[in-house]
């Protein structure tokens, strides 16, 4: 465990608001730099014991809880973001892995100074994994005022159109290389039964209410493409035989914006944390660590200036035609 923690990966590798406005940039993010570690979330396979029933941790702690060695990156432990950790009292076990999402993704007051105001009160950072059907549902709460991180939802999700056999080789294949498909196996669930526990979390944080409409409250997804919202969660939703819930109907595709706001184009998340000079974390293609890198990059963008709006949604009358905001897009 030891060694591959220290290997070092190179860096190179509602609604219509339709169109964001800009405003004036601001210089420098003084985010502090942090090493890319291909072991990323190497905490599950530290579990020596079963999980127990899901525990609260969705409320985050302040920055203020942090000691300055927390400034050091360590992988997150992903048993506690699906709030099943059993290791909490161990302190070699708090040592080697990260309980707290927010703690990569502070930003300094400093740093606000150039953050414009934001028609939304909160954005949903969202980035999916799995191919054939959903492996992996993480979701981050920036606050759009303070670009702190509010809560985490994560989740592991359990194909339901597939064999046994089928399900172990697709695990195998996605997480293997990442030392993380002994926790898949440990904690994943039914797509429906993520999306039940989903809602509860979002209504717990008051950013939805069935009663309502179905619509987030001054909030929006943030994913890096359209693929997530656009196709993947609805193909699921047909797989897994429910109806597509009216949150997802719109988002901000962060790579439109941040082609139409610094003019200058990037095809993905590490194209625009390259061009940004923001240091990667953790494993790329594992949903946690790509979720928290995505954030790590809107957070940029709104010190820069950029403002968030919608750039793409449906309507429920007609969920399979997708307007976008942007003519100049990717």
């Amino acid at each position: 465990m030891a060694s591959s923690l220290s290997r070092v990966l190179p860096l190179s590798r509602v609604s219509p608001h339709r169109f964001p406005s800009l405003c004036p940039s601001s210089s420098s993010f003084a985010r502090p730099r942090a090493f890319s570690l291909s072991a990323s979330s190497l905490s599950s396979a530290a579990h020596m014991s079963s999980p127990s029933p899901p525990a609260r941790h969705d409320h985050l702690p302040s920055p203020s809880d942090y000691t300055r060695d927390a400034d050091r990156w360590r992988p997150m432990c992903l048993y506690h973001t699906q709030g099943k950790c059993t290791m909490t009292d161990d302190p070699l076990h708090l040592e080697k892995f990260n309980h707290h999402a927010a703690r990569d993704l502070q930003v300094s007051a400093a740093n606000l100074e150039h953050v414009c105001p934001q028609d939304l009160d909160h954005f949903l950072v969202l980035d999916l994994e799995g191919k054939v059907e959903i492996l992996e549902f993480p979701v981050l709460i920036i606050d759009a005022k303070s670009l702190s991180v509010i809560a985490l939802f994560h989740r592991f999700v359990r194909p339901s159109q597939m064999s046994e056999t089928r399900v172990n080789e697709y695990v195998k294949g996605k997480y293997g290389k990442f030392g993380v498909d002994r926790v898949w196996h440990d904690t994943a669930i039914p797509f429906e039964e993520v999306i039940a526990e989903f809602e509860t979390w979002l209504a717990q944080h008051h950013l939805w209410a069935k009663e309502q409409g179905g619509k987030l409250n001054r909030a929006a997804f943030v994913t890096c493409g359209n693929w997530d919202l656009k196709t993947k969660v609805p193909q699921q939703c047909k797989v897994s035989r429910i109806k597509l819930p009216g949150y997802f109907m719109e988002w901000i595709n962060l790579k439109d914006v941040y082609l139409n706001f610094y003019h200058r184009e990037a095809r993905g998340m590490m194209a625009m944390m390259k061009q940004l000079d923001i240091s990667v974390l953790g494993s790329h293609h594992l949903g946690m660590d790509d979720t928290k890198n995505i954030a790590s990059v809107l957070q940029r963008m709104l010190v820069n200036g950029a403002v968030m709006r919608i750039t793409a949604w449906r309507t429920p009358k007609s969920p399979d035609k997708v307007q976008f905001a942007y003519q100049n897009r990717i």
